[in-house]
């Protein structure tokens, strides 16, 4: 039987982050919760995987911090063995305001966690993982949102723009590297009950015509993921899956 390789999720400490952590755990492979300032959350999560059989580890670090991406990547390495798979699922939702009432200083940090965090980390992962480089291939998945298609709702547009950005970053990755054995997909979710989202926000959404006529739960998000970073989906790259209820 293949051994399953690790994976290292971002943001993996709580909401759509923990489910897949949990699930990729009960499917086989070793975890990486990564984590920006909730090490207890991050801890957490990991005795939880380890009291159900599986194999798992805590790693901090800010994705908007190259240097933090790279101590992060090695950690994870020293733990489990070689990364084979990437979740990017660190990201803010900022500010809720309009447009012209956004702060500077919000729509930055916004653009540093969910454009150069993805960017910072898809590098790692390819330092890593690419035959050119001596890796053995692999797969990453960035977390995108419904919200880079239909332009987000009202209140999160700077969001909205954070996620077209990745969705382009996903295709033409996975133009770059496909013949160095690296697959790169995304998934990309409807209103999700997590801890990011207001109660107004879903209620807002389903609203505008969620078809299926409810949110969705942060393990159907995981189901997707575990799909594109597994085997399955051994055919698929430059790829959007989009779990949104018909939106």
């Amino acid at each position: 039987m293949t051994q399953l390789p690790a994976v290292l999720v971002t943001g993996g400490s709580r909401g759509i982050g923990a489910a897949i952590c949990r699930l990729l755990a009960t499917k086989g492979y070793a975890v990486a919760v990564n984590y920006a300032s909730r090490a207890d959350a991050a801890e957490a999560i990991v005795a939880e995987i380890k009291a159900a059989g599986g194999q798992a580890v805590a790693v901090g670090g800010d994705v908007a911090d190259p240097a933090a991406v790279a101590a992060m990547f090695v950690a994870a390495e020293a733990a489990l063995g070689p990364i084979g798979g990437l979740v990017n699922n660190a990201g803010l939702i900022g500010a809720n305001a309009k447009l012209e009432n956004q702060p500077q200083a919000d729509i930055e940090r916004l653009f540093a966690v969910n454009v150069y965090g993805t960017i910072y980390c898809a590098q790692e992962a390819v330092r890593r993982m690419s035959k050119a480089h001596g890796g053995a291939g692999g797969s990453i998945v960035n977390v995108s949102s419904v919200a880079a298609r239909l332009g987000g709702l009202s209140g999160v547009v700077p969001y909205a723009a954070t996620k077209g950005a990745v969705e382009s970053l996903t295709k033409g990755l996975a133009n770059e590297v496909a013949r160095d054995g690296i697959r790169v997909n995304a998934v990309a979710p409807g209103m999700t009950a997590t801890d990011m989202t207001t109660i107004e926000m879903r209620e807002q959404a389903q609203k505008t015509g969620i078809p299926m006529a409810r949110v969705g739960e942060a393990e159907e998000i995981a189901e997707a993921v575990l799909w594109l970073i597994s085997p399955a989906s051994s055919y698929v790259t430059g790829t959007v899956v989009t779990v949104s209820g018909g939106r």
